[in-house]
């Protein structure tokens, strides 16, 4: 069954985010602990608080550099989320005050810490090695027809959602945009090669990745308008369900009975000069979105950004919900990279929904 217009949302009214408690993320990591070497690893659940300064407060607090502190993810702010952290420690010595109550004197009121688990590893913990993120969700005095809610429900649970980024990706009130723009522009403006300082590989990677989305978020809308988000076109890539591998091949009986399933979905470019593999008509499309952010294209071109796919479709696994009087409570299971805003999207009527296309650059 496919789900045709995920834009009908069926809730008018309800409270999103009113406390920590009602955006719960636990992140899901599959490894085996040596108990050996000299990386400490940290299962931290933090309230109100977000990754980048739990970072920071960890590095002070081992007394080592920031880029000795390893996570996988960026998680919320606003939510209580347990998150894998990781400290290089050459000596394998921990301060003598443990972490949490050293913590206390950086955190506010509403802010809060607790230690979950303490491994040592081999290895450093880097970006993208968690493999899911598990949600919990309260949406509070929601208002709107309960059986046109869960009819809708169930198309998200049977077909999915279209795979946007999220606002997150864009920064705080989408600022990371017209810095993207300002960085390209810079870049464009000069003869010289693309060689970035140390200190600013950071911040220029932001800048990157919200380009890339905001193509992408582009694109997949143009095929949310068309009908064919969770459908192929000619020449379209197809993703792997689950996995970052990526295929071309002729639409057939085998592919759409692949679709059907959930096993593959088709997939949008994250622009990069290497390794384009769309064609024909899926390519026409990609060129048509490219040439509406051209500073974005040519800056990726001239820094040598590389190419790789997303898929269009996001499939939430183990998704249940359950209503208590007029609350609503959301529990599904995301892959890496995939944002819980996209579902709640499909529910709301918010003409501010996180999945509308970023301006044009």
């Amino acid at each position: 069954m496919i789900l045709a217009n995920p834009h009908t949302p069926t809730i008018t009214q309800a409270i999103f985010k009113a406390c920590a408690d009602d955006f719960v993320v636990q992140e899901i990591m599959d490894i085996s602990f040596d108990g050996q070497g000299e990386h400490c690893w940290l299962f931290i659940q933090k309230t109100n608080l977000n990754t980048a300064f739990v970072a920071k407060l960890l590095a002070t607090w081992a007394n080592i550099a920031p880029k000795d502190v390893g996570f996988s993810g960026l998680k919320d702010r606003r939510a209580i989320t347990d998150q894998w952290f990781s400290l290089r420690l050459p000596n394998k010595r921990l301060p003598s005050l443990d972490f949490i109550s050293f913590a206390k004197d950086f955190l506010k009121d509403d802010e809060k810490l607790t230690l979950l688990a303490q491994h040592w590893h081999g290895k450093k913990l880097n970006r993208g090695t968690h493999k899911a993120n598990r949600f919990t969700i309260t949406l509070k005095d929601v208002q709107g027809d309960k059986t046109a809610i869960d009819a809708q429900l169930a198309l998200i649970k049977t077909c999915g959602v279209p795979n946007y980024f999220g606002e997150q990706r864009f920064g705080k009130d989408g600022n990371n945009l017209p810095q993207a723009v300002a960085f390209f522009q810079k870049i464009l403006s000069t003869d010289k090669p693309y060689r970035p300082h140390k200190q600013d590989r950071n911040k220029h990677a932001l800048y990157i990745s919200a380009a890339k989305s905001a193509i992408f978020n582009a694109l997949l809308s143009q095929r949310v308008l068309m009908g064919c988000w969770d459908t192929p076109i000619d020449g379209d890539v197809f993703n792997l369900n689950g996995t970052g591998s990526v295929f071309c091949a002729k639409i057939d009986d085998v592919i759409m009975a692949r679709l059907a399933t959930g096993d593959i979905h088709p997939a949008g470019i994250l622009y990069g000069t290497s390794n384009r593999l769309s064609s024909n008509q899926a390519l026409m499309m990609e060129n048509e979105i490219l040439a509406q952010f051209s500073t974005f294209k040519d800056g990726l071109t001239k820094i040598g950004a590389k190419c790789s796919y997303r898929p269009f479709r996001l499939m939430a696994h183990e998704f249940q919900w359950s209503w208590q009087d007029d609350n609503l409570r959301l529990t599904f299971t995301l892959p890496t990279g995939a944002f819980a805003t996209s579902i709640i999207s499909n529910l709301m009527m918010d003409e501010n929904a996180p999945t509308r296309p970023p301006a044009q650059a």
